[in-house]
């Protein structure tokens, strides 16, 4: 169902993303593609930007000395960047994230590694405030190029059904 093209006119089609709240069922696993090197200018970049001093993440000679042996990425990296590669999948069509609970970082992810991430559809329960859409609740998990489990979390989204979504009856 993501990245389909609906027919808008004779001859012309739209790109769509993301599932509606009645393309969800619980138990299926989306894998998110493709995955994304991470270097260590974006780990630098990242620390800068949010103002994350700590100098496992940028600063080689320091990390050395840590159990690391190296600087690590920064985990709220990890955890965005889990969130981006999941949007086309999970949220494309959200109308808002509701939360995330249970963060984990389960090993160090290092420059050069390869972040892959997958969603399973935990819950799902019709809004009671909101008869147009439904809340979907997902368990997202990262792990690198050895398929080794870097981090995991679970986020609740607000998801639109297909009648009241962006794009029915012809709204952008």
């Amino acid at each position: 169902m993501t990245q389909s093209a609906s027919q808008v006119a004779p001859g012309r089609y739209r790109e769509s993303f993301g599932r509606y709240y009645e393309d969800f069922t619980v138990g299926d696993v989306y894998e998110h593609r493709p995955g994304r090197t991470i270097t260590q200018t974006d780990n630098i970049w990242f620390t800068l930007l949010t103002m994350n001093t700590h100098p496992l993440h940028f600063d080689e000679e320091y990390a050395k000395s840590s159990e690391f042996g190296r600087c690590i990425v920064a985990s709220p990296l990890t955890v965005a960047l889990m969130v981006g590669m999941s949007v086309s999948d999970v949220s494309q069509k959200a109308i808002a994230n509701l939360g995330w609970r249970d963060i984990r970082m389960t090993a160090p992810l290092y420059a050069g590694d390869t972040l892959y991430a997958e969603s399973e559809v935990l819950e799902m329960r019709e809004s009671k405030s909101r008869p147009g859409a439904g809340l979907v609740t997902v368990r997202t998990t990262g792990h690198n190029q050895d398929r080794v489990a870097v981090c995991t979390f679970e986020r609740t989204i607000l998801v639109a059904k297909r009648s009241h979504g962006v794009g029915a009856a012809g709204n952008y």
